[in-house]
């Protein structure tokens, strides 16, 4: 397997941008990330996308982001994987590179979400959960997540006040990234005085549908070297595991399985462990998820994370800043983004381009994408050398 490389980021903007197509988001991300990189054509691309079928009528979205960039000709897939479809987009790209298969690979993820009133979305996002198990019985997300909230509750005493400091935490990290969705600072107090969604989360601690994208563009280490004077960002590792569909069918509500085990193999990969990692974006779309997701991935022990987070260590200047973009509760949410907009994130950081927000010295980060409850994991460590 060759070292890949990451040459080309790029983002858009996320929030309700109802003047702008999926096809113009995800062009306007993969040119911005061609410019970047410093090539004007790819040998692959991989879109991450979960429901643009259900959402604005239009499915195939591989050959339309190709005919779109004018390279009809090349291979252009789809990846779905729910709300890690970026996630899983990315490993693509990098294994089509690693392995040879091809030399430069563009991998961009978009969603459009917010041509549907929020009852639509609410359904659609459903599709990610199990239907016959779950979503038939009227169980949606924020449902999920509050009984895995409670259970984390019960077991390890996390109080709904460390739940809501993970939102305002997260916002106070987004007001310093222009390309956030809500460049709005809250107080754990705002937090809990929201309306109730599902006991016991609030509706602030529910990440927003987002329009938006975001591309990279992956080439072998080697090839790195020769387009781009800044600093070289290398894929260390890619790792995806997986879960049970249904929580039932779990041995713990409060815990993520799935979560652990592709980071302990990204680990492996890497040769790393939690204490190398500087800065970290992981899948908050409820509070609760950060929690765990950290907590899964090493950085704390089990029903320690809320802590953590109460004592300003997963803030920008603390140990671990965690979600420095304001994650996916501040910076936004279209579903198939996220993974690659995480992505972004970190080779901004490592570049040291990150501006207000740049954690110092930040050498190796992780990306952390999950579907579902955690069905589907994917975890990427990037570095520079």
């Amino acid at each position: 397997m060759r070292d890949v490389a990451i040459v080309g980021a790029a983002i858009t903007k996320f929030g309700e941008l109802w003047q702008q197509s999926l096809r113009a988001l995800a062009v306007e991300a993969s040119l911005a990330a061609l410019k970047d990189a410093g090539v004007d054509h790819v040998d692959a691309l991989y879109v991450g996308a979960m429901s643009g079928g259900l959402l604005v009528g239009q499915e195939h979205l591989g050959a339309l982001l190709a005919d779109a960039l004018g390279q009809s000709h090349i291979a252009a897939t789809r990846v779905e994987g729910a709300c890690a479809s970026g996630g899983l987009a990315l490993r693509q790209g990098f294994l089509a590179v690693a392995s040879g298969a091809a030399e430069v690979v563009l991998v961009t993820g978009v969603e459009k979400m917010t041509d549907v009133d929020g009852v639509v979305a609410t359904d659609v996002l459903a599709t990610a959960a199990d239907q016959e198990w779950e979503a038939m019985h009227g169980v949606t997300f924020p449902g999920l997540y509050a009984m895995m909230a409670r259970a984390h509750m019960q077991r390890f005493g996390t109080s709904a006040r460390a739940l809501a400091s993970v939102a305002a935490k997260n916002h106070a990290h987004g007001i310093k990234n222009p390309q956030a969705q809500f460049a709005l600072r809250l107080t754990a107090d705002d937090v809990l005085s929201s309306a109730m969604v599902a006991d016991p989360l609030h509706a602030l601690e529910c990440a927003p549908i987002s329009d938006g994208a975001a591309a990279l563009v992956l080439v072998p280490a080697t090839k790195a070297m020769q387009l781009s004077k800044r600093l070289v960002v290398h894929i260390a590792a890619s790792a995806q595991a997986g879960d049970t569909m249904m929580l039932a069918g779990r041995a713990s509500l409060s815990e993520l399985a799935g979560v652990a085990r592709a980071g302990a193999l990204a680990y492996q990969q890497a040769g790393k462990g939690p204490t190398d990692i500087a800065v970290c974006e992981v899948h908050d779309c409820f509070t609760i998820a950060e929690i765990m997701a950290t907590e899964a991935l090493g950085f704390f022990e089990p029903g320690q994370a809320a802590a953590a987070v109460e004592a300003g260590v997963t803030s920008l200047g603390g140990r671990l800043p965690i979600n420095t973009s304001g994650g996916l509760k501040a910076r936004g949410h279209p579903v198939g983004a996220t993974g690659v907009a995480q992505a972004v994130e970190i080779v901004t950081q490592l570049r040291g381009e990150a501006g207000a927000r740049q954690v110092a010295g930040a050498r190796v980060g992780m990306t952390q994408n999950m579907g579902g409850t955690g069905a589907t994991a994917v975890v990427h460590i990037l570095e520079v050398r």
